[in-house]
């Protein structure tokens, strides 16, 4: 008899369990088992595991890469006709009078979030690359070995800046606000197709569907950081210190990651995220002042505003370019492809900050503010390689050679005064990018999983733990397995960025109901 008192007690407590980790939820036994197979395929035969990756890649930007371009420059454009028109630009989203974080925590957050833990290493990284191999719009000016670098800087600039921002939580966002906070709809991927396909898709397997596709996009995209993370911290101890550069050193740095993070994710959005958003900006900020005035300063001011002046007298030819298929499908193509499967989850996550913000606020912090600060950080880095490139030649490229992301940022900071303090500061800068963004993804998955805008500790520890472990597994079988999954996000942009799609009049046409009933019109 006390068996089985004993036994129905531990009945509620089961349930509760399943309930708490969403094993009664089918997306997460999709997006869960997809990640799973992702992983077995790699461990039992990572080279099919490649050729499949590869193929599937090849064939993503072929076909998609044109409708790809197409929809971050509408999505960039319509996003500032809402944020300029005198009937849309006061919309106060959220349901709130006044924003529940004041500007400069809101402005963190968004800038440590969205595009900053792949920002670090690109940012020394990708002037150079242009730089030596010139981008085929612009070609190499005859000559003029100045122009050649501002021309580097400013095709940076446009991967970086307005429309990859623009993609990550404009009109996106002003849809999910609406929906979730004025209609109380669920705060998920599905809901920004619900103006189209109405109940149906909040329910049954075409919801869950959809919903799964954008976790396994954004986990794929945020596994694929970590490991990097490990790979590149691991190499740059490895120069700095001396200290072995393997997988024991990579398990303990994404460990420490880990732990970071989740207990970061654990204490919510206006606690653990919001402290290490605001401290990682002073640092950023910190940095960037001092390289300013110790380094190339002329160039890097220079090279900012002729960056920006030729990137805006070359912002549709460059939005649009489809000269060069195979240069289009290592740079722009791949870089939309990777932002695009971070959309829908990235807009969930700004719609959960950003209550109480206008459609201005919100569209221009994101497409113009956040973008210029951006380049603007790509200057200050990228430019004092370019710099200390073109005095030395060699200096920087030699160490890029191979695409070598962290060799070429530490062949900056050692050309710096006091390089190692230098170097050492711009390695806890990536982490804590990386990081934020772990956090701010492991929340937004258990928000998408739990259906809750606070998902319990038990959720978000799990998701935040299993894509550390992820990582490590890759990592395990070397840099090829995370690169797979890092060229994998591009294949899952292509169901996504249809996902994003209706957007483009949804949001429209939220806006102009929301200036009605707010009386605006």
């Amino acid at each position: 008899m006390s068996d089985l008192l004993n036994s129905e007690k531990t009945v509620p407590q089961a349930q509760s369990t399943i309930e708490k980790l969403g094993l009664n939820n089918p997306v997460l036994w999709m997006s869960g088992g997809f990640l799973t197979a992702f992983v077995v395929l790699a461990l039992v035969d990572n080279e099919l595991l490649s050729s499949l990756v590869n193929a599937g890649f090849a064939w993503s930007v072929k076909i998609f890469g044109p409708y790809w371009q197409l929809l971050l420059l509408i999505t960039f454009l319509v996003g500032m006709g809402l944020a300029i028109s005198p009937t849309t630009s006061k919309v106060r989203l959220g349901g709130l009078e006044k924003p529940e974080l004041d500007g400069f925590k809101w402005l963190a957050i968004i800038l440590c979030t969205l595009l900053a833990g792949g920002g670090v290493f690109w940012a020394a990284a990708e002037p150079i690359a242009h730089f030596v191999n010139p981008p085929p719009l612009y070609g190499t000016p005859e000559g003029n070995i100045q122009r050649q670098a501002f021309n580097a800087l400013s095709q940076s600039f446009m991967h970086w800046g307005f429309l990859a921002w623009a993609i990550l939580g404009t009109l996106t966002t002003i849809v999910l606000m609406h929906l979730h906070y004025d209609k109380g709809l669920p705060l998920k991927p599905r809901t920004l197709l619900y103006p189209v396909f109405g109940d149906r898709v909040l329910t049954g397997f075409f919801g869950s569907f959809i919903d799964a596709c954008c976790i396994v996009a954004v986990a794929a995209g945020t596994i694929g950081p970590i490991g990097f993370l490990g790979l590149q911290v691991s190499y740059a101890l490895n120069a700095l210190f001396d200290l072995p550069d393997g997988f024991t050193t990579q398990f303990i740095i994404i460990l420490g990651a880990i732990a970071i993070y989740t207990i970061s994710a654990l204490s919510g959005v206006n606690r653990g995220i919001q402290i290490l958003s605001r401290y990682n900006i002073i640092l950023a900020v910190g940095l960037m002042i001092y390289i300013l005035l110790v380094g190339p300063t002329d160039f890097i001011i220079n090279g900012y505003v002729q960056g920006v002046g030729t990137m805006i007298d070359n912002f549709i030819p460059m939005a649009t370019f489809r000269g060069d298929m195979g240069w289009l499908s290592w740079w722009t193509v791949f870089f939309w492809g990777w932002f695009l499967g971070y959309g829908p989850m990235m807009a969930i996550f700004i719609a959960r900050i950003s209550r109480g913000r206008t459609i201005r606020q919100l569209v221009t912090t994101i497409s113009i503010i956040a973008p210029l600060i951006t380049c603007f950080w790509f200057s200050i880095v990228g430019g004092s390689g370019l710099a200390f490139e073109m005095a030395n030649p060699g200096s920087v490229s030699a160490a890029f050679e191979g695409f070598n992301l962290p060799a070429s940022l530490l062949a900056i900071t050692q050309q710096l005064p006091f390089p190692m303090i230098v170097s050492i500061l711009f390695l806890i800068l990536t982490t804590i990018f990386i990081v934020t963004t772990g956090d701010s993804m492991t929340y937004t998955i258990s928000v998408v999983i739990s259906g809750e805008t606070e998902p319990n500790a038990l959720i978000r520890s799990f998701w935040g733990v299993m894509m550390g472990a992820t990582a490590i597994i890759l990592i395990s079988l070397g840099a090829g397995g995370v690169s797979a999954l890092q060229s994998f996000i591009v294949i899952t942009a292509v169901p996504v960025s249809l996902i994003l799609l209706p957007a483009l009049w949804n949001a429209p046409q939220i806006a102009m109901k929301m200036a009605t009933a707010q009386g605006l019109r």
